[in-house]
C-alpha cells in the first residue's frame, strides 16, 4: 500500500487534482482511500457526487468515541473510499489536530486494509502547523507530491513544503515524488516548473493544462473522467495517474533560498524587481 500526500498553496487546486487523479487510478483498477485533511471537508465531494460527507470530528462530537467505520467512510466513484477529517468549530482549537485525530481513528477502526493500493491525504495549505505536517513528520505518507503553478507564492509554498520534507526525512521517512503543475497560463510556466523541480533534485511529474472543462465538471459535482471521459483533459489526469503509478523517483528535496527562488523567477521573465 502506497501512502501519498498532496500538498500545495491554498487555492492551488489540490483537492481538484487529487480527486481527478484518483478517479483515473480507479479507472486503472487501483483500490484507493482518500483522507481529506481540510476543515472545509471538500476533498471528496466530486467523487461522492456532491454529497456532504459526515466528518470524523463532527461524528466524534456528536457520538463520542464509540463509532463504526461506516459512519465516517463512504464509497464514491470507482469504489474509492472517502473520509473527511473535518475541523474544530470555527474559532475554537487547531484545525491541524483533526488530521491527527482522524488518522488515529481510522487506524483503530481498521480502515487501512490490505487490499488498498493507495491512501491519498489531501492536505490543507502549507506545513507551518504541526497538525498539517503530521503526514510528513510521522511518516504516514511515504510519497509527497506538491501542486504548484508558475506564480511566485505557489512556488514559495512548494519550496517551504520541501523544507518540511527535508526536516523530517530521517525520522518520518517521507520523500518528494515530484511537482505537479496545475497551470495558471503564466508566461514560460512549463520551463519554469521544470527548472524549479530540477533545482529541488526532483522532477515535474506532469503539467496539467488549464481547461474550463474542469470547472464545468465541478459545477456538475463530478470529476472530468466521470463527467466526460472522452475529454482531452481526462487524458491529462490519466497521464498524471500513470506517472504517479509508475514513479520510482523519491528524493529528499534540496530547498532553495528565497533569493534563489526570486532569481529563478526573474530568469524566466516572470518576476520583475525595480
Amino acid at each position: 500500500m502506497r501512502q501519498v500526500a498532496i500538498y500545495g498553496k491554498g487555492g492551488i487546486g489540490k483537492s481538484t487534482t487529487t480527486q481527478n487523479t484518483t478517479a483515473a487510478l480507479a479507472e486503472m483498477g487501483r483500490k484507493i482511500m482518500i483522507v481529506g485533511c481540510d476543515p472545509k471537508a471538500d476533498s471528496t465531494r466530486l467523487l461522492l457526487g456532491g454529497m456532504n460527507q459526515t466528518t470524523v470530528l463532527d461524528t466524534l462530537r456528536e457520538e463520542g468515541d464509540d463509532i463504526d467505520l461506516k459512519e465516517i467512510l463512504k464509497e464514491g466513484y470507482g469504489g474509492i473510499k472517502c473520509v473527511e477529517s473535518g475541523g474544530p468549530e470555527p474559532g475554537v482549537g487547531c484545525a491541524g489536530r483533526g488530521i491527527i485525530t482522524s488518522i488515529s481513528m481510522l487506524e483503530r477502526l481498521g480502515a487501512y486494509t490490505d487490499d488498498l493500493d493507495y491512501v491519498f491525504y489531501d492536505v490543507l495549505g502549507d506545513v507551518v502547523c504541526g497538525g498539517f505536517a503530521m503526514p510528513i513528520r510521522e511518516g504516514k505518507a511515504q510519497e509527497i507530491y506538491i501542486v504548484a503553478s508558475g506564480e511566485l507564492m505557489a512556488l514559495y509554498a512548494a519550496n517551504n513544503i520541501c523544507k518540511g520534507i527535508k526536516k523530517y526525512a530521517t525520522t518520518g521517512g517521507s520523500r518528494l515524488g515530484g511537482i505537479i503543475c496545475n497551470s495558471r497560463k503564466v508566461e514560460n510556466e512549463l520551463e519554469l516548473l521544470e527548472e524549479f523541480a530540477s533545482e529541488l533534485g526532483s522532477q515535474l511529474i506532469h503539467f496539467v493544462p488549464r481547461d474550463n472543462i474542469v470547472q464545468t465538471a465541478e459545477i456538475n459535482k463530478k470529476t472530468v473522467i466521470a463527467y466526460n471521459p472522452e475529454e482531452k483533459q481526462a487524458d491529462e489526469y490519466r497521464t498524471l495517474a500513470k506517472s504517479i503509478d509508475e514513479n520510482e523517483m523519491h528524493v529528499i528535496p534540496k530547498p532553495m533560498s528565497q533569493d534563489r527562488l526570486e532569481e529563478l523567477m526573474m530568469d524566466f521573465g516572470i518576476l520583475q524587481i525595480d
